[in-house]
This record gives structure tokens, sequence and C-alpha cells, in this order.
């Protein structure tokens, strides 16, 4: 019994006591030298979901257009533009609209030239023809015989919405255009 009392006031005498660091200590150097080999990453196989595409046979409402085009010859403006030592190249240049509520027409008025860029201004006019809800797509061209040249379109008239429309640049007026084509050199005119 004694022995235990004892051992017991030795430990509360052990951990009553308090210490301080008195000298900071500092971890030995070592200098290793290792070889590796490279390791392998684990590979897993993940089933997700099984996925099948197909088809089915379903009744929906699709939209339908009637185009009807004829061939007719006509006359076509040809455009011959010579640069000092380039190469001419021939081509079509197109100007089309979609447009709906009337009948429209549209025809290229003038071709404007400016540095290495043709402006090819159009006309956009609306006529009586009532087109109830059908569209309607109409066009003009001129034939080109010259470098190859940056070509934008403008059109006087009316933007209808339709995504075809928005490849080209449309003012209301002559007068709206901005002052570099206005600048440009007419080589084309209608009139």
């Amino acid at each position: 019994m004694k022995k235990s009392i004892l051992l017991i006031l030795l430990a509360a005498f052990t951990l009553s006591c308090n210490v301080k660091t008195e000298e900071k200590g500092e971890m030995p150097e070592v200098d290793v030298d290792v070889d590796t080999e490279a390791g392998e990453l684990p590979e897993y196989d993940v089933n997700w979901a099984d996925v099948n595409v197909t088809t089915t046979t379903k009744m929906v409402e699709v939209p339908k257009i009637i185009v009807v085009t004829e061939e007719e010859e006509v006359e076509v403006p040809v455009i011959d533009v010579d640069m000092p030592g380039e190469e001419k190249m021939e081509r079509s240049i197109v100007v089309e609209a979609e447009v709906s509520g009337v009948e429209h027409k549209l025809d290229i008025k003038e071709v404007r030239a400016t540095n290495r860029r043709l402006y090819v201004i159009s006309t956009l006019e609306k006529l009586e023809t009532d087109l109830s809800d059908e569209t309607m797509r109409v066009q003009d061209h001129i034939e080109l015989n010259a470098p190859d040249l940056e070509v934008v379109h403008i059109i006087v008239g009316e933007k209808a919405d339709n995504v075809i429309n928005n490849q080209y640049r449309y003012v209301n007026s002559m007068s709206e255009l901005d002052p570099e084509v206005q600048n440009a050199e007419v080589i084309y005119s209608d009139s």
C-alpha cells in the first residue's frame, strides 16, 4: 500500500510540473538519394448508362413553301474590272430577300467601288399583290469579271424579319449610306 501511495505521489508531482522552452532546437539535415520507378494509376471501368438513338414516326405539322421557278432568257449586266497585274475571275453577284405580306421587287441599282471593296446597292420595293400568309423570295443578280474583291450588300428598303435577310445591311434611303459608301466611285448604275 505504501508503494501505491508513493507511486501516486510521484505521478502527481511529475504531472504538476511546468515545462518552459529555454532554447530552440532544430532537426538534423539528412541527404538521402532515392531511386524510384514510375507508378501506375489504377484503371476503372465505369458503367454509366446505355444510350440508344432510334427514330419513330409521328404526325406533326410541317410548314410547306411552294416555290416555282422557271428558266427564262434575260439580259444580265456584266461588270468588267481591270486592275493592273491582277487576274480576273468570273462570278455571279446575287442579292435576295424573303418577304411576306405583299409581293416585292428587288433590283440591283448601283455598284460602287473603293479600294478593294465593292458596294452592291439594291432597292426592295413593295408591290400591290397580296401574299396572304405566304412568303416569297425575290432576287436579282449581275455578272462580275474582276479580281477577287470584297462584296458588301446594302439594301434600300424595309427589312423583313427572316433569317435570310440578316446577311445584308438595310437602310431606309440612299441618304443614310455611310460617307465611305457615298464617296465611293459608281462603276455601275441601272438608270
